[in-house]
């Protein structure tokens, strides 16, 4: 090991956080955060003040952008061009910075999130406010610092004549810090400024008369005029922006949606595809076309509606679901004195107006300095006039300048800069003209050292001087607000039927799980039994109705499942359809039992439900409708005591007038042949995740096997587990109450006796009724071949258990729908 040279053991974790911290501080103060005090970060600084040094100006002419960025990079920042390009470029583009920095030729990129064209095609200069930034910079106003080689001076910060920060905004993410700063209006700042110079302690709301809110270049609309007071009390906050639209009417009945404005930073191009995918992937009903119409006069998106559609309602939709409409996030975080901080509005004006008062202090002792220095050698000059005659001999008689301003210095007590200025005065400025004009100059460069005397004496004279200057500033350059402010954030409602398309559906559900929804013109076009279900399947459920529809599916373990009828899978006839166990987890042994179609979700009526250990209640419409992840999950609609426990039936009663309700009566009827028959007023209304009252009191191990809802001229129809089928009058059971045992409606047996397995109220019309055995299969009876039975008889045998399988349950036949 050569002698001094030495190993240091250092821990991995201390190293990276040494580096990192480095990396961190570098990366937040020398490239992604603004200074509070001009608004920009070191590279737009170098891109600015090396065109100014190098000529490139509003008043010359344009040079290539190439020959800016490697002057750029050689000089000043020593990184990648396309880095140094793509900042120049964006302080010259109209539609993301309030007041472009920068004037371009050629192509600069555009809204749609176009590229600019190679840097040796466009040609670039500084525009003329960007030439307020950079005044006064060669009067010393700011500090300058030595290049990355030693080999040129850049500014730290420029002088920035207006406040850059809030006036062109910034973004950028650092580590551990970002900024989102938008751009306001000129006028609006400066005003703001002015009052402040004059009211140091103006509160928020003061400057908030003056500075409204952000004014960003693409103008659109800002929604909530709270959020932006937050955000400028704090640094933080979110805003609404909207697009500015309009709805025009067009021949025959249809309208266009046009857009004009969009919000700050949005992509017309992804904006425009959006809409457009929205339109042919049919999420809302209604759209025709979507165009791109922007041209030199300016932003046009135009969304051509089809007849009669719902102009506002998909204008809603698309403020929703596009970026029509966005979120703002402030995030007003800038380098304040050497370290990033974020800062309220008061604060980033506050700095900005100290800033400035540092520069003008700055600016006035340099012109003060150079007004005495050259006071100094007109009175010299004016001194050697008076006695020419003797200065000339003097200068005549001495060896060489350097004699002579030293012969000068001695014999006439000339200082060495008045003496060097004697000797390098010019023969023809030695006229009686020449001493007018230098006594002139001597006293008005007096009356200058006066004026500076005060202004860098007295703090009034100084604000003085800055308020002039923003005045200045403003009437040059202040131009109109082109974002409006609304007070309010309008809540969006998006109606279903924009999004849905209002059409005549055929709904079917199967006993498996099976759901579909399918055209009339598919239906119509199909044999009704080739309906796609497998061999041992079957419809529960076949209705036409509309996709604006709500389904209701509630299974025989307590969950309800709910689907919008535009939501169920659109299939072919022949198609089987969606299972719903690809969205909702149900048990392997979970069925649906009972399935609703609604027209709304804001029904008044009650669901009476029944389960198989003898519980009942009456549950409201609205407490059972769908959440929010109504998609993912069912609702539980009855609390089950046990996990043997099923829901036997769930029934629907719309509202009706008193007079009805005092018809209907419940009927409940168990397995081992007790029927009992109360008022519906005795089952009280409880919520979705309650268990009910007693219905039924039930013996040894007896349970429920169904509940209908009846009246004394009503007719029930039941089957037995030996395939035995009875009709019985529904006065043959008396009214009593609830949760009493019930009267036998089967005749006993000494062996092998009947029991119930399920019944059902015959349908007023003449339909053909169902079987379902253990087996899956169907056995059709006809309920006129029967005659009514009384309470004692079992029935007569239409299904033979051996061959058949077991009878399960007992359904009204579901028959094809008549279409017109």
């Amino acid at each position: 090991m050569a002698d001094g040279q030495k190993i240091q053991e250092l821990t991995l974790e201390d190293v990276m956080g040494d580096r990192f911290g480095r990396y961190s501080k570098s990366i937040i103060q020398e490239r992604a955060l603004p200074d509070i005090r001009d608004g920009l970060k070191p590279v737009q600084r170098r891109i600015l003040f090396a065109m100014n040094k190098d000529g490139n100006t509003h008043d010359k002419a344009f040079r290539k952008s190439a020959k800016a960025v490697g002057n750029i990079m050689g000089n000043f920042h020593p990184h990648g061009d396309s880095s140094i390009y793509e900042a120049l470029t964006r302080m010259s583009q109209d539609w993301k910075v309030r007041e472009p920095l920068v004037e371009m030729h050629g192509n600069n990129g555009s809204m749609d999130g176009d590229p600019a064209a190679a840097m040796r095609y466009t040609e670039a200069r500084l525009s003329k406010i960007a030439n307020e930034l950079l005044k006064d910079i060669d009067k010393e106003t700011v500090d300058m610092v030595l290049n990355f080689d030693d080999t040129e001076y850049e500014p730290t910060v420029l002088p920035a004549k207006f406040p850059n920060l809030l006036v062109n905004g910034a973004t950028g993410i650092s580590a551990g810090y970002a900024t989102d700063i938008p751009p306001h209006n000129l006028g609006e700042v400066v005003d703001a400024l002015i009052y402040l110079l004059a009211h140091p302690n103006a509160d928020l709301d003061s400057l908030m008369q003056f500075v409204k809110g952000p004014d960003f270049p693409t103008g659109a609309i800002i929604q909530g005029v709270d959020e932006i007071k937050k955000a400028y009390e704090t640094g933080k906050g979110r805003i609404v922006v909207r697009s500015r639209t309009s709805i025009e009417s067009l021949r025959g009945n249809k309208s266009e949606i046009k857009v004009t404005e969009i919000p700050y930073e949005v992509n017309k191009a992804v904006l425009v595809k959006r809409i457009d995918e929205i339109r042919l992937n049919k999420k809302i009903e209604g759209i025709a076309e979507v165009r791109d119409e922007s041209d030199r006069d300016g932003l046009t998106i135009a969304i051509e509606l089809k007849r009669d559609a719902d102009a506002q309602g998909i204008l809603n939709y698309l403020f929703k679901n596009t970026e029509l409409q966005v979120t703002y996030h402030f995030n007003m975080v800038a380098i304040h004195n050497q370290r990033p901080e974020r800062v309220s509005l008061k604060v980033a004006l506050s700095a900005y107006l100290d800033h400035e008062r540092d520069v003008i202090k700055r600016r006035t002792q340099f012109n003060l300095n150079k007004a005495l220095e050259r006071v100094h050698i007109v009175e010299g000059l004016i001194k050697a006039l008076s006695i020419l005659d003797d200065v000339i001999k003097t200068i005549r008689a001495s060896q060489n300048r350097k004699d002579a301003r030293d012969n000068l210095v001695k014999s006439y007590d000339f200082s060495e800069a008045q003496a060097d200025a004697i000797v390098a005065l010019q023969l023809y400025r030695l006229t009686n003209t020449d001493v007018t004009q230098l006594e002139d100059e001597a006293d008005s460069l007096h009356t200058a050292i006066i004026e500076y005397r005060q202004i860098l004496g007295d703090s009034a004279q100084l604000n003085k001087v800055l308020r002039k200057e923003l005045k200045d500033v403003a009437k040059e350059y202040r131009n109109p607000r082109r974002t409006e402010i609304q007070d309010q954030i309008e809540e969006i409602k998006v109606d279903t039927k924009v999004m849905v398309a209002d059409e005549e559906v055929i709904v079917q559900v199967s006993h498996d799980g099976y759901l579909k929804r399918t055209g009339i013109r598919s239906y119509k076009a199909s044999d009704e039994s080739e309906n796609g279900l497998k061999e041992n399947d079957f419809p529960i459920f076949l209705q036409k109705l509309n996709t604006l529809n709500h389904l209701f599916m509630f299974t025989n373990k307590g969950n309800l499942i709910y689907r919008p009828v535009y939501e169920i899978a659109d299939a072919k006839w022949k198609d089987t359809g969606e299972h719903i166990s690809q969205t909702i987890g149900l048990d392997s042994d979970e069925e649906i039992i009972s399935t609703f179609a609604f027209k709304t979700l804001k029904e008044t009526g009650h669901f009476l439900i029944a389960t198989s250990d003898g519980y009942i209640k009456q549950t409201e419409f609205a407490a059972l409708t769908p959440g929010r992840t109504y998609k993912k999950r069912a609702t539980t609609f009855e609390k089950a005591k046990s996990e043997a426990t099923r829901i036997v039936n769930v029934i629907y009663i719309p509202v009706a007038s008193d007079s009805q309700a005092q018809d209907n009566t419940v009927l409940l009827m168990s397995r081992l042949g007790q029927g009992l028959q109360y008022q519906l007023d005795e089952v009280p209304v409880n919520g979705a995740r309650t268990t009910g009252v007693k219905s039924m009191d039930l013996r040894g191990d007896d349970e429920v096997v169904d509940l209908q809802l009846v009246n004394e001229a009503d007719t029930i129809a039941m089957v037995t587990q030996r395939g035995s089928f009875k009709k019985l009058p529904v006065k043959e059971i008396p009214v009593t109450s609830r949760a009493r045992k019930g009267v036998m409606v089967l005749r006993e047996l000494k062996t092998n006796s009947h029991e119930i397995v399920d019944f059902i109220k015959l349908p007023m019309k003449t339909t053909p009724l169902e079987i379902i055995t253990a087996r899956n299969l169907i056995h059709d009876v006809l309920p006129e071949d029967h005659p009514n039975g009384g309470r004692y008889s079992n029935g007569s045998f239409v299904i033979d258990v051996d061959t058949e399988g077991v009878p399960t349950s007992i359904r009204a036949k579901i028959l094809p729908l008549t279409l017109s």
